[in-house]
């Protein structure tokens, strides 16, 4: 079997290295972006440096995927940034800042990577979204307005890129000891973990469990699904 070709967004750090390193080992040959260069390198894996919700960048790296390996197996889109803001104190830059990342970078990069995915008729696609949309978390307003986008996304390209080959499914962690939680205050990480039925902060390897699910080729049946952590 070919060696599986993987795009994985936002791996400078947190659940994104994670991932990258994860399927590293898996065998595969991994491309990684981040608005920032890497600190750190790792055999058979490949950083560009590009924002998500830059058309014209997206377009350059799945341009290089198609040249260099022809074909592309997998795309998780991890890349995401938050808002850990009332309403009324969010300023329309930050609402841009994260509606372009999380909704514009993931629309692009799914859009992309179809294109690519369909000259084989095989595809799998994982968007990363947050419990936070279930349990329509305050303080949080933009973030999971961004991320229920990316669920509602998930689901309609499910259907349009089936016939393809292609699935398209979604994953929501729970908070993860990453920068994204670093800055918001211990007493109302602990008010979001009491409320999921497994009481405790979620790993990356929690997340990439579920993401190994979505990417066998014996999951070709399942799409437009996504699966909460936490049992939330």
């Amino acid at each position: 079997m070919d060696t599986p070709i993987t795009l994985i967004t936002g791996t400078r750090k947190g659940i994104g290295r994670y991932l990258a390193e994860h399927y590293v080992r898996c065998g595969h040959r991994v491309v990684g972006c981040s608005r920032g260069d890497v600190d750190w390198s790792l055999d058979g894996y490949q950083h560009y440096v590009a924002d998500v919700s830059d058309e014209q960048a997206a377009r350059r790296i799945f341009t290089d995927v198609r040249k260099k390996y022809g074909r592309l197996d997998h795309l998780i889109n991890n890349a995401g940034i938050g808002s850990m803001n009332h309403s009324l104190l969010t300023p329309l830059s930050t609402v841009n800042a994260v509606l372009n990342t999380n909704v514009v970078g993931t629309f692009l990069f799914c859009r992309e990577a179809a294109k690519l995915m369909k000259t084989n008729a095989y595809g799998r696609i994982v968007n990363l979204t947050t419990v936070a949309v279930p349990l329509k978390l305050e303080g949080e307003a933009i973030y999971v307005a961004s991320k229920a986008a990316v669920l509602s996304l998930t689901g309609v390209l499910a259907r349009e890129l089936a016939p393809f080959g292609i699935t398209v499914n979604a994953v929501g962690p729970v908070a993860i000891e990453t920068d994204l939680i670093r800055s918001v205050p211990k007493e109302k990480i602990d008010r979001l973990v009491s409320r999921q039925a497994i009481p405790r902060l979620g790993t990356a390897a929690d997340v990439a469990n579920v993401i190994d699910f979505y990417l066998l080729r014996t999951s070709g049946f399942i799409t437009g699904q996504c699966l909460f952590l936490g049992g939330v």
